[in-house]
């Protein structure tokens, strides 16, 4: 038996007393021990899966008595990150008493994601393809994920607060069917592209929040003692929310003593478009201090990787699969390894205005200091919309007739009345005209019956407002007249005009009432701004689909729908800036006929170029030096209002902090890359001294065997020093 520890594959003849029979090494009492050298025992082994475990040779099949080793602990097999924080191998003796200002030069920087074409087909299983790895690399031990998974899954999920995310809403609801693992998450490290150690495991359906939580968990644990922590998203706005009440769902070993700990959550800058306002300011890298020119998309980088692979793993055994993939995340972290204007503007503002500029960088600096005060990049300024304007135009006639003074011709059209519901009606008769151009060559009999009906409805609604137009505006009957005679034939409801107050002057050099002409002024800047704010939630809703399309459709059919809903998107983009250009030419003709200068500053004019995604500067800018389009800086009230100074110092104030914290974040990139090379230095260091350890650590091998050993160890220990220097 002792001969055979180091040849277990050999076949045995036992003599029985009368004849020699074929036994196993197995059934004499022979185990093979896995980690440890021959003859040397684990004092925390574990049996091969009901100890039976079957080699193929070519010699034959052998049946062996298998012990692993579990003296190696969860990730110890990883290839880490030698530029993260690492107490006690990379970082200064000092590092968790530094000062306030320098804490963020010693963070964890993490980034989050899900690729589901890492997907596995539900093929064979635990029991006959078990992994080599019990969680001791990037993959999490997948026995304890799956029983908790079990016991704790079923929870519901709660539904975003956000922009509809699909990640979290549909969570419950993708499609597992034929699959055992629907795609895989992982944790990173998000400065440098690193897989991290048990950051990794399976989805069973969809990209919910247990299993990112576990991975959260589980990786953690190898970050336990940095103090500041900085993990990015794309749903981190709804995913922190809850998480440390989640938290006490999970094994007491998987905990994180958190209050101690500077966490901050972010989405990442590619992602963030898509969320709405408060989430932009709020989980923004741009403005938060310490983020440098962090982006948080590591993950996706490392996805164009691994996916080459992806078609290959989804036929594997989840044994297989991991132990694939878990070399593959292991190469792909060596050869990392081995591979390893704000001035100008500043001054002007302080030329102007000296006192604001010193509020502004205290409200900064206090919220830099502490988030729960008030966010110096949220504006306080709403949407001016035609339904507020229309209220208080309809409160100051309640005051008029209050006083005695009634200026209306018509028992139940006020003259604010008449100019909305003329607005209106010339809106219908634009979405009218698009609906007949949309038209193609074979109608059914329904659909050109539905366009008629319409039409006709319109046609009734505009003869009725005109009849009450005459009242309050004479001149136009002539207009009217005039049209009538020169057209041959009945004019299609959408083409009649109507002939507002903005239209009198440049249809006939007309003049018009001094009072309605300031009713439309109103209404048509709350136009504006209304259509804007549409164009602004569509071009969002437009950024959430293509990158949704891009990263989960797959397929014609699939294809096609979601094609057909962002056509409908951009017609509906399209539609918004339209109106806005019909406001926009009735101000511009009102205001030479009531002398009002200034007002493009407030409204420019809209062109195509303009109507483009918040994060979509020209071409080759980035984030970092791009120039935000002004659709976007459009503050909703008008700044040729009595409050228009307040209006403009709001905005100057907002773009002031962008400015002033994009100055930092480069600053503190270059401070970071500083720090990060002095910790790769470090930690090369200390990895070569690891190894050297590592070299007499086996005490009972031959002298051959330790002699190799000493050899390997002080090769590597050599490899990282030449890294180094």
């Amino acid at each position: 038996m002792n001969r055979h520890r180091e040849n277990p594959l050999h076949k045995i003849e036992f003599w029985n007393g009368s004849f020699f029979e074929d036994k196993t090494l197995k059934n004499l009492g022979l185990r093979v021990q896995l980690g440890h050298p021959v003859g040397e025992r684990c004092f925390n082994h574990s049996r091969a899966y009901d100890d039976d475990f079957v080699i193929l040779d070519i010699g034959g099949i052998h049946e062996l008595a298998l012990d692993f080793c579990s003296c190696e602990s969860a990730g110890a097999c990883t290839i880490v990150c030698p530029a993260c924080p690492h107490p006690g191998k990379n970082l200064p003796e000092d590092w968790n008493v530094a000062l306030p200002d320098k804490q963020w030069l010693y963070a964890q920087f993490l980034a989050i994601d899900v690729n589901f074409r890492l997907a596995r087909k539900n093929v064979s299983s635990d029991r006959i393809n078990p992994g080599l790895s019990r969680g001791w690399a990037y993959f999490v031990e997948e026995m304890g994920f799956k029983e908790f998974l079990t016991d704790v899954g079923k929870v519901p999920q709660e539904k975003s607060t956000c922009a509809s995310h699909n990640a979290v809403n549909l969570a419950e609801t993708k499609s597992s069917r034929g699959l055992a693992a629907t795609g895989a998450g992982t944790v990173d490290c998000s400065r440098h592209n690193f897989k991290r150690p048990c950051g990794v495991g399976d989805l069973q359906r969809g990209e919910r929040y247990i299993n990112m939580d576990y991975l959260f968990f589980s990786t953690m644990q190898h970050s336990e003692d940095v103090l500041v922590l900085n993990v990015s998203y794309n749903i981190a706005c709804q995913w922190s929310k809850n998480l440390w009440g989640r938290m006490l769902s999970y094994p007491s070993r998987m905990h994180i003593a958190h209050d101690g700990k500077i966490l901050t959550f972010l989405i990442p800058k590619f992602h963030l478009p898509a969320h709405i306002t408060a989430c932009q300011i709020t989980f923004s890298h741009n403005f938060i201090k310490g983020m440098g020119r962090t982006d948080g998309e590591a993950p996706e980088w490392g996805w164009a990787n691994i996916n080459p692979v992806a078609t290959s793993t989804r036929e594997m055994g989840p044994g297989a699969r991991q132990d694939t993939l878990d070399d593959h995340f292991g190469d792909y972290n060596w050869k990392k390894v081995t591979n390893f204007n704000f001035d100008d503007f500043h001054l002007t503002i302080m030329e102007e205005r000296p006192g604001e500029v010193s509020q502004w960088k205290q409200d900064i600096e206090n919220w830099e200091a502490d988030t729960s005060n008030k966010n110096p990049f949220e504006t306080t300024t709403i949407t001016l919309m035609q339904a507020a304007v229309r209220l208080r135009l309809s409160q100051k006639e309640a005051k008029d007739l209050e006083r005695g003074f009634n200026n209306s011709l018509h028992t139940e059209i006020s003259p604010s009345v008449l100019i909305s519901s003329g607005i209106d009606l010339e809106e219908q008769q634009f979405c009218l005209q698009q609906d007949y151009n949309a038209l193609s060559g074979h109608l059914t009999d329904l659909q050109l019956t539905k366009l008629q009906e319409r039409s006709n409805a319109l046609l009734r609604k505009i003869e009725q407002w005109c009849k009450v137009q005459l009242l309050y505006m004479p001149a136009v009957g002539r207009l009217h007249a005039l049209a009538d005679a020169q057209s041959a034939r009945e004019e299609k409801a959408y083409n009649i005009k109507l002939f507002l107050p903005s239209k009198l002057k440049e249809a006939a050099e007309m003049s018009c009432d001094e009072q309605l002409c300031e009713y439309e002024w109103e209404l048509r800047c709350a136009q504006a701004h209304e259509a804007l704010d549409d164009a602004h939630r569509q071009l969002h809703l437009c950024t959430h689909l293509y990158k949704f399309k891009d990263a989960h459709i797959r397929g014609q059919q699939a294809n096609t729908r979601a094609s057909s809903m962002l056509a409908k998107v951009e017609q509906t983009i399209g539609t918004a800036a339209a109106r806005y250009r019909r406001a926009w030419a009735a101000v511009k003709m009102l205001s030479a006929v009531m002398d009002k200068p200034n007002w493009e500053v407030e409204l420019p004019e809209l062109l195509a170029a303009n109507i483009r995604r918040m994060s979509e500067g020209d071409f080759g800018q980035s984030e970092g030096n791009r120039t935000l389009l002004w659709i976007w800086k459009a503050r909703g009230v008008a700044a040729i209002r009595e409050d228009g100074e307040a209006v403009l110092s709001e905005a100057l104030h907002t773009e002031w902090c962008k400015l002033r914290v994009r100055a930092n974040r480069w600053a503190e990139e270059v401070e970071l890359l500083q720090e990060e090379m002095r910790r790769v230095t470090s930690f090369l260091s200390w990895h070569a001294g690891w190894w050297e350890e590592q070299a007499n650590r086996r005490t009972v091998l031959a002298a051959p065997e330790q002699e190799g050993i000493e050899g390997y160890a002080k090769c590597q220990a050599a490899l990282r020093r030449a890294m180094r220097d």
